[in-house]
């Protein structure tokens, strides 16, 4: 069955749920407690997902991943999901330093990094900060400074996206009922971060594969071609008829792109 819900209706209504049978656990790491999950017993691949989302967003890829002999391993990130936090401001180093956590604890030492949004800035974060552990990043649907970003203008997707972000963070969160006070500390985060110069994009060293949709409500077409251009032997890769939320939308496009910057990796 080809899989399509480009207004996020059935997601709005039924969530997306990871399959059953992964193998959990989690990772105390500065003030905060990573939940993970993973499934197939191939080589890893790390999935992370955007903000205020968790895991279970990219349960359309877990098949998918583990159907050609991945292992797939799924973070959520400090505050997000079943993760807790602390009072430290989100910071994307700081979740890039969990992730590394995650792999320390899974004895992980190196893998490629699927990062959609937030996930992306993160898998970039982890490119600088330990390139030795990233094997490569699939870079989807973020920016690297502020002048990526297009004004934002509510529309009835994004109604349906927050509105299921709400009810997973009231379901699976520590913190049911602080879910605005997290939106408004990821919100700052993402206001103020990332802020890189054209010549740290230039110091990275892993392949990078710089994934732009069509339709992205977030992210502007020329400024994911920067990012590519800059970055050295990055690719660009262009994903027709969906937006800022194709894992969902139409898996079948996102996956094809996620196995082919994986088959290409060294």
């Amino acid at each position: 069955m080809i899989w399509h819900d480009d207004g996020l209706e059935i997601f709005a209504a039924e969530g997306a749920a990871l399959p059953a049978g992964g193998e959990t656990g989690a990772v105390e790491h500065r003030g905060a407690r990573i939940w993970h999950v993973s499934y197939g017993t191939g080589a890893p691949v790390i999935l992370l997902h955007g903000g205020l989302g968790h895991s279970g967003n990219f349960a359309h890829q877990v098949p998918a991943l583990v159907g050609t002999g991945y292992r797939a391993v799924l973070i959520d990130s400090r505050g997000h999901g079943h993760s807790t936090r602390d009072g430290q401001p989100f910071s994307y180093d700081l979740m890039a330093s969990d992730v590394l956590a995650v792999m320390d604890a899974l004895k992980i030492g190196r893998a490629p990094i699927v990062g959609w949004s937030d996930g992306a800035c993160i898998g970039l974060a982890m490119s600088r900060m330990a390139p030795e552990r990233v094997s490569g990043v699939l870079f989807f649907a973020c920016n690297v400074d502020d002048s990526g970003t297009k004004p934002f203008e509510f529309t009835r997707m994004l109604g349906n996206c927050i509105g299921r972000h709400q009810a997973d963070y009231a379901a699976l969160s520590t913190t049911p009922d602080d879910f605005q006070a997290f939106s408004d500390a990821v919100g700052l985060m993402q206001r103020t971060q990332p802020n890189y110069s054209a010549a740290d994009l230039a110091a990275i060293s892993v392949p990078v594969t710089v994934v732009q949709s069509e339709h992205d409500e977030f992210i502007k077409p020329e400024h994911a071609a920067y990012i590519a251009r800059t970055i050295p032997g990055a690719e660009l890769v262009e994903l027709k008829e969906v937006s800022h939320f194709a894992p969902l939308q139409r898996p079948e496009v996102f996956n094809a792109v996620v196995l082919g910057f994986l088959e290409k990796l060294p």
